[in-house]
């Protein structure tokens, strides 16, 4: 897949590629401070033979995207909960994500997104509903104050001190992940240790992005009450064993939209294992199925 880049206004360039089978249209929004091969090719490559013109990118702040040029909060402005005037919120990278959708001529598609990534197709699906075939909501949340948020373990290390160079970042990603992956999966530390390394290589200056972009989720608040707007075919999906995303979270955006799936999945924390890319491409590709009354151009079987 190669790296192409679509100006979509307002300032913002953001870095995609796509597998293009010929299908329909579905794309995958990434999560806080993930890059576009944090969708693993393995996974993106098994939609793709399920019919699907596989599209991944980059949100602002990550990656080969604009990165915004205001320093991001520091420990006190997020408990004070005080923002730069020039703070964007989810609202904003959901106008992205349909910037998107417009700079490729997609009237439409199908989204599915993960952790942060979740919280902007849905603010996609509840604003823009026409275009948004069906939505899946990956080990995401509400917004909410009781429900998804990190266990306190986890903030610990959210918060240590940033990487200075190439190596430290490669082996705080190894730490982050060994504690947030899925315990009931093998965890794969040289594919996390790639990973790391690309997601440096790509944007070094990624802690910063990062900053804003959690300044972002935290900006935009409970969402509860716009969810309840959503009237898209939407299915749930969260492992039992996330320590960054707590599984209420998936509790709560069931309930918050009215007719939305949930489906847990055993044994898996906060992040893709292989072992379970074919669940969840088959999971993913049965929503969208089941989802033709509205999609009318969803592949068969």
């Amino acid at each position: 897949m190669t790296e192409r880049f679509a100006h979509i206004g307002r300032g913002v360039t953001l870095a995609y590629d796509q597998l293009d089978s010929g299908g329909v249209p579905l794309v995958l929004v990434g999560g806080l401070g993930q890059q576009i091969h944090d969708w693993p090719d393995g996974l993106c490559e098994l939609l793709a033979a399920r019919g699907y013109e596989v599209i991944r990118f980059d949100n602002r702040d990550a990656g080969a995207s604009t990165h915004g040029d205001f320093p991001p909060p520091g420990p006190v402005d997020f408990l004070r909960k005080r923002w730069h005037r020039d703070q964007y919120d989810l609202t904003d990278l959901a106008a992205d994500t349909v910037g998107m959708l417009d700079a490729l001529e997609l009237p439409s598609a199908h989204l599915v997104g993960m952790s942060m990534g979740g919280m902007i197709a849905q603010t996609v699906a509840a604003r823009y509903p026409s275009r948004v075939d069906s939505l899946t909501s990956i080990m995401s949340t509400t917004g909410a104050a009781r429900v998804g948020r990190p266990a306190w373990s986890t903030w610990r290390l959210m918060f240590s001190r940033p990487a200075r160079d190439r190596a430290e970042h490669i082996d705080h990603t190894v730490r982050m992940y060994r504690h947030i992956s899925s315990t009931g999966y093998p965890f794969d530390e040289p594919a996390v240790r790639v990973a790391a390394a690309t997601t440096w290589d790509r944007d070094p200056a990624s802690a910063a992005g990062v900053g804003r972009q959690l300044a972002g989720i935290l900006k935009s608040g409970d969402r509860t009450g716009e969810l309840r707007a959503v009237t898209t075919p939407t299915l749930i999906l969260h492992g039992d064993r996330d320590l960054m995303v707590a599984p209420t979270g998936a509790a709560a955006t069931a309930r918050a939209i009215p007719g939305a799936r949930l489906h847990t999945l055993p044994g898996m924390g906060h992040d893709l294992p292989a072992a379970a890319w074919p669940t969840l491409a088959d999971l993913i590709h049965d929503h969208i199925r089941t989802s033709e009354a509205r999609s009318t151009d969803a592949p068969h079987p």
